[in-house]
């Protein structure tokens, strides 16, 4: 995680040396900040280009089995004077699964797993927000997930990369991980022979309520 923060400092200053160099053509981006503290408050809103949810699965022991879903929308309030009150919701179509296979993706949309045709969406509400008291970069999200029907709890452990001006608006992104039970969500096909429990990583760019 450490190696991951200095590489994007290191990016931020290439990219702000190479600004001065060439006549500011990055003058939009020197505000970028790695500091949560620094993030302007308001309502956001998911760019669904550079959000996605990536799952895995084990499957029978030979390989691990990754797909995605996208058009994930999501919205998040951010409040740095009071991070517990940010809030984060998020509506993911389960149509739009893309696990590198036509017959697979078929299969998904049926009621051995996601049943689309009565459950076509999941939602994920939070319900509190937790910063790590060692490092302000970190949080824990727990929320709501509605899968086919049914709402269990789940914790996403996220970091916040970084905020600021780019690309013609004001962002903050984030990464999150989370691990989830199928069966509790009554999708019980292949168990055990692909693993019940589907690790969830997330990633999101949100930009600001203008």
């Amino acid at each position: 995680m450490l190696n991951r923060r200095l590489l994007v400092r290191s990016t931020v200053a290439g990219a702000l040396a190479l600004g001065l160099i060439g006549g500011g053509a990055v003058v939009a981006q020197s505000a970028l900040t790695q500091n949560p503290a620094e993030v302007r408050a308001g309502a956001y809103a998911l760019d669904s280009g550079h959000g996605k949810i990536t799952w895995s699965v084990d499957h029978l022991g030979f390989s691990t089995y990754y797909g995605q879903f996208v058009n994930v929308k999501a919205d998040l309030t951010i409040d740095p004077a009071n991070p517990a009150a940010s809030t984060l919701t998020a509506t993911i179509p389960l149509t739009d699964v893309d696990p590198n296979d036509d017959r697979l993706k078929a299969h998904l949309q049926t009621a051995d797993f996601f049943d689309t045709a009565n459950h076509p969406t999941a939602t994920f509400v939070s319900r509190s927000v937790t910063v790590d008291a060692d490092d302000a970069n970190e949080a824990t999200v727990v929320g709501d997930l509605t899968l086919r029907g049914v709402t269990k709890p789940v914790t996403i452990e996220v970091e916040f990369n970084q905020a600021g001006t780019a690309m013609g608006g004001y962002k903050a992104g984030f990464d999150g991980e989370a691990t989830i039970k199928r069966s509790e969500f009554g999708i019980n096909y292949a168990l055990p022979a692909v693993s019940d429990e589907v690790k969830l990583h997330i990633e999101g760019e949100f930009n600001i309520a203008e």
